[in-house]
């Protein structure tokens, strides 16, 4: 049985959100084949998901200096606490699936927040002498995006820092087996919302049971 992270950065119902319902129909298929897997669903827009802050590096900082969790304030220990919390999550996790749209060439600041609680020195990844070494190891991600123009395969391939930046970010964890399913064009007037919901759906079908 495998540990599954369905993590979603997306404000809109799912009915009117491409990569929410492309997301959904990927993880449909997958409970099918896989119903004995443990599925985690994680909604950045529908959990109370705070930024590193001032209190994080604080409470941070005192916990170097040799100080114990409980010498931490309320609020020190809430930030540093779930921070631990959604690390040791992921770190447990065997999968993910990340949905999102693509906002402004880049992921949104919900996903951008979820990453930088996981990206933790010495726990999922570490500092050597030849440089950063990724610690999740025989892990698999699954990134699906929905953008309004096109971008792989383009001149404008240059400007996707989406799931560029999450394959990065992924692959400086240790996580090698990073897949993609890219639904594009969904605000150019020429693509009817069927013809893009059945271009998702094809990218779907057949990548499910490879995951």
């Amino acid at each position: 049985m495998k540990k599954v992270l369905y993590i979603t950065a997306n404000p809109k119902q799912e009915e009117k959100s491409f990569s929410l319902s492309a997301g959904r129909k990927f993880l449909t298929e997958y409970k099918a084949i896989n119903p004995k897997d443990e599925i985690i669903e994680i909604d950045l827009y529908d959990t109370d998901l705070t930024f590193i802050d001032a209190d994080v590096f604080a409470g941070w900082e005192k916990l170097q200096r040799g100080e114990s969790f409980e010498t931490l304030s309320d609020v020190e220990k809430n930030r540093v606490g779930q921070i631990e919390q959604y690390t040791a999550q992921f770190m447990d996790a065997d999968k993910y699936i990340f949905v999102s749209p693509l906002w402004n060439l880049s992921i949104p600041p919900k996903m951008k927040a979820y990453i930088d609680k996981v990206v933790i020195a010495n726990k999922t990844f570490k500092y050597t002498e030849k440089g950063p070494i990724g610690l999740l190891k025989d892990k698999k991600a699954v990134h699906i995006q929905a953008s309004g123009g096109f971008y792989s395969g383009t001149e404008a391939t240059g400007f996707e820092f989406g799931h560029n930046y999450i394959k990065t970010i992924l692959g400086f964890m240790g996580v090698e087996s990073v897949e993609s399913i890219l639904i594009e064009g969904t605000a150019m007037t020429e693509q009817s919302v069927s013809n893009i919901a059945l271009k998702a759906k094809e990218s779907i079908d057949g990548r499910v049971s490879g995951f």
